[in-house]
């Protein structure tokens, strides 16, 4: 159920992702829209990565991270939650390039050093994408890709019928990860905002994408792709963008 924002005690605990940490990462281990949607979706925007050298914009537990790196990439890896990003050095191991850094931040690494960064479900936490976007730009070599997973600007429409989509609106959601009340907070956006800010940045809009889940989704989870007869659902949007 949609939390109201300007409760104070939820407020208090919003995005508190070192108080849920290892309930979170347990949870999307296996779930539909973290295992066979998100991660799915992004190998398959990243298509052949080995030798590349990848940044995991927003790391949380490393799942992405580990999925770039066996299909060959060079990764690193940052995150704000200092617990999450305890728990993917567990994954990835002590000698992997993953540190406690802050996306709204000038970030720890020198410039053109990626050719590829995956910033997912990081974006939409911000009001502000102008300075996160510049830095993530400077940290790509020219030419290099932005793949940005962020909050379908729809969903906000669904959970508030009568909230203003064209404004930048701050919301929150309610959540149980693996059995752990939470309360997540966003900041919506339309989609001609996101393009605007992408291009200011100096990205070129190469892909948006509305994917399908995994096909294995429809066996694993019946019940809830029962609903969907065409196959797809609308949660996340993809995109891939060209530094300039």
């Amino acid at each position: 159920m949609p939390a109201n924002p300007e409760n104070s005690a939820e407020v208090a605990l919003e995005n508190d992702y070192d108080g849920f940490a290892e309930a979170y990462a347990a949870e999307n281990e296996t779930s539909l829209l973290n295992a066979y949607y998100v991660r799915p979706a992004i190998l398959d925007l990243a298509g052949d990565v080995t030798g590349r050298r990848i940044l995991d914009a927003g790391c949380g537990a490393g799942p992405v991270s580990a999925a770039l790196r066996d299909r060959g990439a060079v990764v690193a890896g940052f995150d704000r939650s200092a617990k999450m990003v305890e728990l993917a050095r567990q994954r990835l191991g002590a000698d992997a390039d993953l540190r406690v850094a802050d996306i709204g931040e000038p970030l720890p690494y020198p410039d053109d050093a990626f050719d590829d960064v995956v910033a997912a479900l990081v974006l939409h936490y911000l009001e502000d994408w102008s300075a996160p976007l510049a830095e993530l730009r400077r940290v790509l070599r020219p030419g290099g890709r932005l793949i940005v997973v962020v909050n379908h600007p729809i969903t906000f429409k669904v959970a508030h019928p009568h909230g203003d989509y064209f404004a930048t609106v701050k919301w929150s959601e309610e959540y149980a990860f693996n059995g752990q009340a939470a309360v997540l907070t966003y900041w919506h956006r339309p989609l001609h905002a996101m393009t605007d800010a992408f291009t200011a940045a100096g990205f070129r809009t190469a892909v948006i994408s509305e994917p399908p889940p995994a096909p294995e989704a429809h066996d694993l989870f019946p019940e809830d792709m029962a609903r969907f007869p065409s196959g797809a659902f609308l949660s996340f949007l993809f995109f891939v963008l060209e530094a300039a």
